[in-house]
């Protein structure tokens, strides 16, 4: 009967690989590159809105960039595979990587904030080269810092691998009461997952803004009103985290399915580890298309 629970990763998986093979996430890609250009001119009647005066304008101007930042989030994009690619690889609990995302897709907001002021107050930059800074040099910095973020799970995993391997060869010819260590302890597997491997996910998200984010306080800057901006972004970011939390929570619900459809089997061991190595190397494929390398 726990066989039956693998049914729904399955075909998870196989829909992924449909899609790719297909090349619906292109489709997908032209639709959200579509619904961005759709953004901008919303954008720019709520702003003038907003500095009408009008009733409800900050709040209006605050759920369309939210809405932006979750339908941004839908298309092609780096965090939310790294985050789904996390929590199928890892044992790690809903609510942390929740909070992981949410952390990092806030702090693509902070970045967007902190490259606009010094760009326009210390450095006098136009909009092009705050744009190009933030393709040609925090793009490659951010698909660098993910695929070593794939490598580090994939050799992980691979490591794991060899110390199954180790443990069954050394069984043979070691009885139960050899004193000698197979693996790490389940607390040391914890703290392996912890806070660093949660500094690096947000860390290798959060290095690249949000392009949304960028024009809507280069905006709100010549308007004079860039608290509104700042709420704004602030609000993308919070759209970006709605849509990720969700990938999170299907990460983590894919994992769970599988341990728990093979409880008390020997494979569990070999398969776990596997998911690993496999989720590594996707995310440094990833990577390696995001920084133009395939």
């Amino acid at each position: 009967m726990r066989r039956l629970v693998l049914i729904g990763p399955a075909l998870l998986l196989a829909g992924g690989l449909w899609a790719l093979a297909s090349g619906v996430d292109h489709d997908v890609a032209r639709w959200a590159a579509g619904w961005q250009r759709s953004f901008q001119t919303a954008l720019a009647g709520g702003l003038r809105a907003l500095r009408a005066g009008e009733p409800g304008a900050l709040a209006g101007l605050s759920g369309l960039c939210f809405a932006y930042g979750f339908f941004h989030a839908v298309g092609p994009g780096h965090g939310k595979f790294l985050i789904g690619g996390y929590g199928v690889s890892q044992s790690v609990p809903l609510l942390r990587l929740s909070v992981i995302s949410l952390l990092a897709s806030l702090g693509q907001a902070v970045t967007a904030i902190v490259l606009v002021l010094t760009g326009v107050t210390l450095l006098g930059w136009t909009r092009s080269q705050m744009t190009g800074v933030a393709e040609t040099v925090m793009l490659p910095i951010s698909a660098l810092a993910i695929g070593l973020v794939g490598v580090w799970l994939a050799i992980r995993g691979a490591g794991k691998l060899w110390r199954v391997q180790f443990r069954e060869d050394h069984g043979h010819s070691c009885g139960a009461g050899c004193g000698h260590r197979h693996g790490p302890s389940a607390e040391e597997i914890r703290e392996a997952g912890g806070l660093r491997d949660g500094l690096a996910l947000i860390g290798s998200i959060a290095i690249r803004p949000c392009s949304g984010a960028v024009l809507l306080l280069l905006l709100t800057w010549h308007m004079d009103i860039l608290g509104a901006g700042i709420l704004g972004a602030l609000a993308m970011s919070s759209g970006t985290a709605a849509l990720t939390v969700l990938v999170a929570a299907g990460s983590v619900l894919l994992r769970r399915s599988t341990v728990f459809s093979l409880q008390g089997s020997a494979g569990v061991a070999v398969v776990l580890p596997v998911i690993e190595v496999l989720a590594g190397s996707a995310i440094l494929w990833i990577s390696l298309q995001i920084s133009g390398l395939f």
